[in-house]
């Protein structure tokens, strides 16, 4: 039996520029962290005893037999990229709801491909671990799904990820100190707005119009240098709030599917209540708001908000990882 757990991840600023179809002509740039909510997936070789071969356990059940029976794309996809030829079972729990804008299918099947290296005996870097994710959500699912979920979910910790228009992808870890770094955590809050939706819908939406968007999509790039050097300098921690603001209203002008009444409401009454900005997370229409909140205005925001749920968090540094390995049970 394997257990993996695998990190979702929350996006700054650079959403949208890491598109293969934006980064590939123009090199995008993404600023995020993984946080300590995760996906966890336990994996074991299912004994020859059962009428079926194959069993998964996720929102739903699936008993099979052959790999393209299995409803699941990522499942599916991942299993026969790999060539798993004897019976498994996959059983996946996670502390995030699916289609909620903070990578969970990425975390999925990350975890999924962490998983299937430990019970075969191998290891797998950070980097092959990531691209492969990427090419099997983006190539052979064909999902309408960006590259830095994947990143995130195999890497952890705070980055500012560069995508290159050759294709390769560098992930470039933000060092900040101790005290520093508490205070950028501490400051920020999540609310669950109650929607969820399927990403890949809005994505492809925005994906169709990226020669639409090219001009806000180089803007929202550029953002992400700046946000960096405020995080890295000494500069005013709150100067980042009000940047999430800007990010945010060009982002709500990449597709009429991102935002709607109840979100621009949620976001005008934190804002309201004390919130220097914030942002959907993900590509839209539901799922999480992230919003920078200075400490002393953090419960004023929380009973404006009181009929959405509020989500503490942590930075999470480690990636996917390996918690149970016990590969002959």
């Amino acid at each position: 039996m394997i257990i993996s757990k695998t990190p979702h991840r929350i996006s700054f600023f650079g959403g949208g520029t890491d598109y293969p179809s934006y980064y590939l002509k123009h090199g995008g740039k993404v600023l995020g962290v993984g946080i300590n909510k995760y996906s966890y997936i336990n994996i074991r070789r299912l004994p020859p005893f059962f009428e079926h071969k194959h069993r998964i356990v996720y929102s739903k059940q699936e008993n099979v037999i052959e790999l393209d029976e299995i409803v699941h794309p990522s499942v599916r996809e991942t299993l026969k990229f790999f060539n798993v030829d004897y019976g498994i079972s996959i059983h996946h729990d996670g502390d995030i709801p699916a289609r909620s804008g903070m990578g969970s299918s990425s975390a999925f099947t990350v975890g999924l491909i962490k998983s299937l290296y430990a019970l075969e005996g191998k290891m797998i870097s950070k980097e092959v671990l990531a691209k492969t994710a990427i090419h099997i959500e983006q190539n052979l699912i064909q999902e309408h799904v960006g590259s830095q979920d994947q990143m995130f979910a195999a890497y952890g910790g705070l980055n500012m990820i560069e995508f290159l228009q050759s294709g390769e992808i560098i992930v470039n870890p933000v060092i900040l100190p101790k005290n520093r770094l508490e205070e950028f955590e501490g400051s920020l809050m999540l609310f669950f707005t109650g929607i969820s939706r399927i990403a890949s819908e809005v994505a492809r939406d925005q994906i169709e119009n990226i020669h639409l968007n090219e001009s806000n999509l180089h803007i929202m790039k550029d953002l992400v240098d700046d946000a960096l050097e405020i995080l890295t300098s000494e500069k005013d921690l709150k100067l980042f709030g009000e940047m999430l603001n800007e990010t945010w209203k060009l982002k709500r002008s990449l597709s009429d599917k991102i935002s709607n009444i109840q979100i621009d409401s949620m976001y005008d009454t934190a804002i309201s209540a004390g919130a220097l900005g914030g942002k959907l997370l993900g590509a839209g229409g539901g799922g999480f708001m992230l919003f920078f909140v200075p400490k002393e205005q953090q419960e004023s925001v929380k009973k404006a908000l009181h009929g959405y749920l509020h989500i503490p968090f942590k930075f999470d540094s480690g990636g996917s990882e390996v918690i149970v390995y016990e590969p002959n049970h």
